[in-house]
Parts: structure tokens; C-alpha cells; sequence
């Protein structure tokens, strides 16, 4: 019998997984993919998220992997600024930076970290027996394996949460998206941005390598079977009155460069900790990507967990903890983010001209709410 059982390879599994290991604690991780890689392209490390590396040992062979944001505007979809959040006084103020990140090449340093004999791979877990003492988990190729405490961390989709919580089912935010990477020889982008248009929102950002991560997002019903076989031609129809980067970004970018998903999240829950059993990163508060903390948030729960297991040996007690400290936090970002992402989207004439008024005549200290909300507070030290 195993102490912890960590269910999920993803960024919060392998990093806690790292945790673990740094403090001496029987694990092991089950990982229902065959083989253990990012999937998708490229997403941020904001300062929280670098701060959380640093408490973990983990920064300073991360930030070699990112590429340094300078600048992260946000344009009309003619390329004139809305808003412009004052990166550089909030890199002084926290004394971190903010990085953009290939989700691969994070994936593959934080595998790296890890024995492979701690790693089960092609386990796909699909429900669980708890009690007191022990949790038995059953995979779906009729394995079991039984420890005394579980980290869920299968993300939004997880079948563990939704046996805990049936009505824990993901959300459609109303929007579709498409991902690629794609190389920067010819395009020369050297700062990132968001365009914000009423056919839909278009986000860049450089990656080190001399890669470009593009990002395209469009109003739809779920699962919309139009969108499921879109082209790169199709985008560039459909964003064709949007300023000269969009399409010429669209131009070197080749249809099997693109990866297509709806966007989801779920509804903020009402605990984290059950007993023996802990959820964390997006199994237990998974957002959309307007805010660009999904993975921030991720690294935030294992270094405040860390914390609590470094202060007692009785597990059940560190996850309420990490429960106190975590749950307003996190549904704050969810509730924002779901918000952020309402607005972003409009594509009602009026009301994007109002927006884009609002947001090019508002003071910054306004603008930056939401960002000095989320960075003003030391994560570590919140609800301690």
C-alpha cells in the first residue's frame, strides 16, 4: 500500500510529485496517457506562478525554459491599444517576472525530475473505494491499486471529482478555441498580444526558440461540428478584417499546426479536502484562460500544500489547511476570469464600442485591477 497516490500527469500532478519527493513522502502517480508529454502549445507564468517555483526549488531552471514578457496589450481588432497593463511596475513591485512557457517543454522538465519507477503510465483511474484508513482506486483496464491519502489531479474532466461531486460537471464558457506554435524567423513578433474584434478574440506571444504561440477564440455552441473540421484558410477568412500581424500569422501557420478545443470550466466548488482525499489544479478549480492563471493556480497549490506537509505529519489535517487557504483564492480567479472572458467575447456593435471606450479612457490603476488584485497578495501567506 502506497502513503499518497497522485492521480494525473499533468502540471499539478508532476509538481507535486516533485514536492513530495523533496520531502521524503511515499508516492506514486498514475497517468492514464501512454506517453507522458504537454498537450497543447503555450500558456503564462505570471509572478504568482514563478513565486510558487521559487518556494519549490523549481525557478530558476523553469524561467530558462520561458520567454520574459515585457509587454501584454490589449488592441481593437485595428491594432490600436485599449489597454496596457503596467507590466514593469508590477515586476518591481513582486520582484518576479512573467514568462510565457511551451506546455511541452514544462512537462518535459518536470517529468525529468522524477524516477520513472514513480510514474504508471496507460492507467486510466475511474473510480475509487474510501474509507478512513485507506482509498482504493479502480483503473479502467480492471487494476486496482490501494493507499491511504489521494491527490486528484486528473483535471477538468476528472471522473474521480465527479464520483465525489455528480453535479461537478465541466461548463461551456460560450467560446471555441485554436492553439498552434509556429516559428518566428520570418514574422519577427517580439511582444505579445490580445486583439479583441467582434468576430472573436486573436492572442500572440513569443516563446523562446524563436517560436510564436497563437491562440484564436470565437463565439459557438459546444461541440460545433463546423468548427471541429476548420482550416487555417477558414481562419483566415473569418479574421481577415482584423489588423496585418492576425493574417500573416494565419499565413505561416499549416493546418496540422492547430489544435482545437471548446473552452471550459467548472463551477467554483464548495470544499477541496474529503477526508483522505485532496483535489487540486484543475480537478478541483479549473478556469478559463482569460486570466492566465490555470497552471499559475496549479503551481500555487502544490507549493501552499508543500507547506502544510511540512508542518505536520498528519496528512488529513495538512489538507484542510490547504483547503483554508486555498478555496476564496481560487474561486475569486474562476468567478474573474469567467467574467473577463463574457466581455472579451462581445460581439454586440454597441456594447464593443462601449467596452472599447471604457477601456481606452479608464485610468490604468483601474484597468489593473484585476491583476494588482491578484498579485498584491502573497499566496503563501493567505488564510495561514
Amino acid at each position: 500500500m502506497t502513503d499518497i497516490t497522485i492521480i494525473g500527469g499533468g502540471v499539478a500532478g508532476l509538481t507535486a510529485a516533485i514536492g513530495l519527493q523533496s520531502i521524503d513522502s511515499d508516492f506514486i502517480l498514475f497517468e492514464q496517457s501512454e506517453l507522458l508529454k504537454g498537450i497543447g502549445a503555450g500558456f503564462g507564468l505570471a509572478a504568482n506562478a514563478i513565486q510558487a517555483l521559487d518556494y519549490l526549488g523549481l525557478k530558476k531552471d523553469i524561467e530558462k525554459l520561458g520567454h520574459k514578457i515585457q509587454s501584454y496589450n490589449i488592441l481593437d481588432q485595428h491594432g490600436k491599444i485599449l489597454l496596457a497593463p503596467d507590466t514593469q511596475s508590477l515586476h518591481q513591485q513582486y520582484n518576479q517576472s512573467n514568462f510565457a512557457i511551451h506546455r511541452a517543454d514544462l512537462h518535459d522538465y518536470l517529468y525529468a525530475q522524477i524516477p520513472k519507477e514513480k510514474v504508471i503510465l496507460k492507467k486510466r483511474a475511474i473510480r475509487f473505494e474510501q474509507n478512513t484508513e485507506k482509498i482504493t482506486i479502480h483503473f479502467e483496464d480492471g487494476g486496482q491499486h490501494t493507499s491511504r491519502y489521494l491527490i486528484i489531479a486528473d483535471g477538468v474532466k476528472s471522473p474521480l471529482r465527479q464520483q465525489l461531486l455528480p453535479t461537478s460537471i465541466p461548463r461551456y464558457a460560450g467560446y471555441t478555441c485554436w492553439r498552434a506554435t509556429i516559428n518566428n524567423n520570418t514574422i519577427n513578433i517580439d511582444q505579445g498580444s490580445e486583439t479583441w474584434g467582434k468576430n472573436g478574440r486573436f492572442g500572440l506571444t513569443p516563446l523562446i526558440g524563436n517560436r510564436i504561440y497563437w491562440y484564436a477564440c470565437i463565439n459557438s455552441k459546444a461541440n460545433n461540428r463546423k468548427f471541429k473540421n476548420y482550416t487555417i484558410q477558414d481562419l483566415q477568412t473569418h479574421f481577415k478584417d482584423y489588423h496585418a500581424i492576425i493574417p500573416q500569422v494565419l499565413e505561416y501557420t499549416k493546418d496540422e499546426d492547430i489544435i482545437w478545443n471548446d473552452i471550459i470550466d467548472i463551477k467554483p466548488l464548495k470544499h477541496l479536502a474529503y477526508d483522505n482525499i485532496l483535489l487540486i489544479g484543475d480537478a478541483g478549480h479549473a478556469t478559463t484562460p482569460n486570466m492566465g492563471q490555470g497552471a499559475c493556480q496549479a503551481l500555487e497549490d502544490v507549493a501552499v500544500l508543500m507547506d502544510e506537509l511540512k508542518q505536520t505529519q498528519d496528512i488529513k489535517k495538512a489538507f484542510l489547511s490547504f483547503e483554508r487557504r486555498r478555496l476564496q483564492r481560487t474561486k475569486y480567479i474562476t468567478r474573474t476570469s469567467k467574467f473577463i472572458g463574457k466581455v472579451a467575447q462581445w460581439d454586440n456593435p454597441i456594447l464593443i464600442t462601449l467596452r472599447n471606450f471604457i477601456l481606452k479612457h479608464s485610468p490604468s490603476k483601474w484597468s489593473q485591477h484585476s491583476l494588482e488584485k491578484l498579485l498584491k497578495v502573497n499566496f503563501m501567506e493567505l488564510n495561514k
